[in-house]
């Protein structure tokens, strides 16, 4: 992804988040709901959530050292990470928390007009950050569907902005429902429920963005299409006859390793084996820039052993890896 796209609708939800969190508190002090109070927390959350983005894409830009020879990418994974579970813990849980102890004691809203204009300006806010995730993440996303595109992103910051942003619209509906709901009737109730619906909403989003935060810690492999142009970029035909198994996995959103058995001639000399490979790795990395670590291992190719198909204990973390040679 673009850092510097993905950097602008960082800031751009801090700043929103930032204005909307000291009007909502504000809200809350002169009228008591409880809605106002979760979202203010919600913002917060939000603001702290932004933060931690930022600084884990400025810790992600740290060189290689010995201990780290792969370089700090994961970093950007760990924040998001991280995010996930201060969206879970301080926004969702407190907002379920402070929903239910309004519903067990209910009171009257006071000077409700606080929270209405409050919750109405949040969502002008709040768009103005969706709008500016949604324009950076177009590019990126291209015929992919939004779910999609959430799922298969290798850069964290556009889809948590992007999921952040979505849920705190439809918190603000919630809340301003909750509001509306009590001054209509009377009753406190419908502040507290609409407070307990913010903190359910809060954490499915937080466990959406665990889930697929921890998918990236783990270890995931080049999408599909970046696969199928190093397969064309490796194979030559002459010096590379083709690729025995391949393993990529992404070491940061901008960094991936490519792991590989490749067959070469059976009469090939040492330095002609070593030419090829050579060969091999620019063309890998002219056709796709990101993979920087590239292992190469040549070997003969054998048509009895490929006719045997894919070795499932070739998988690294097999019960019993495989180590022949084709």
């Amino acid at each position: 992804m673009s850092a510097s796209g993905g950097t602008r609708a960082i800031v751009a939800a801090l700043g929103a988040n930032l204005a909307i969190a000291a009007s909502k508190f504000v809200a809350f002090a002169f009228s008591g709901s409880s809605s106002m109070l979760a979202e203010g927390v919600h913002s917060l959350a939000d603001s702290g959530n932004q933060f931690l983005l930022l600084v884990g894409g400025k810790k992600a830009q740290r060189e290689a050292t010995p201990q780290h020879p792969f370089g700090y990418g994961r970093e950007r994974y760990i924040y998001a990470f991280l995010v996930s579970i201060v969206l879970f813990s301080i926004g969702g849980m407190f907002a379920i928390y402070e929903g239910y102890e309004k519903v067990s004691h209910p009171h009257a809203l006071d000077n409700w007009y606080w929270p209405v204009g409050v919750l109405v300006f949040a969502i002008l806010a709040e768009g103005f950050s969706f709008r500016t995730a949604i324009k950076e993440s177009q590019e990126l996303r291209g015929s992919l569907s939004w779910s999609q595109f959430i799922r298969r992103a290798k850069a964290p910051e556009l889809p948590v902005v992007l999921l952040e942003d979505f849920g705190a619209l439809i918190g603000l509906v919630l809340a301003l429902g909750g509001v509306g709901l009590s001054v209509l009737t009377g009753d406190g109730v419908w502040d507290g429920v609409g407070t307990i619906c913010i903190g359910v909403l809060l954490v499915c989003i937080a466990l959406v963005l665990a889930a697929e935060t921890k998918s990236l810690l783990l270890g995931e492999a080049a999408g599909l299409d970046v696969i199928k142009k190093i397969e064309a970029a490796t194979v030559d035909g002459a010096s590379v006859a083709r690729i025995i198994h391949m393993r990529t996995l992404h070491l940061g959103p901008e960094e991936l390793l490519v792991a590989a058995k490749i067959a070469v001639r059976h009469d090939d000399t040492a330095a002609e084996v070593a030419a090829a490979i050579d060969a091999a790795e620019d063309r890998i990395r002219t056709a796709v820039p990101i993979a920087r670590v590239i292992y190469l291992e040549p070997d003969i190719y054998s048509e009895a052993e490929a006719a045997k198909g894919p070795d499932p204990l070739a998988t690294p973390g097999g019960p019993n890896p495989h180590v022949g040679g084709h």
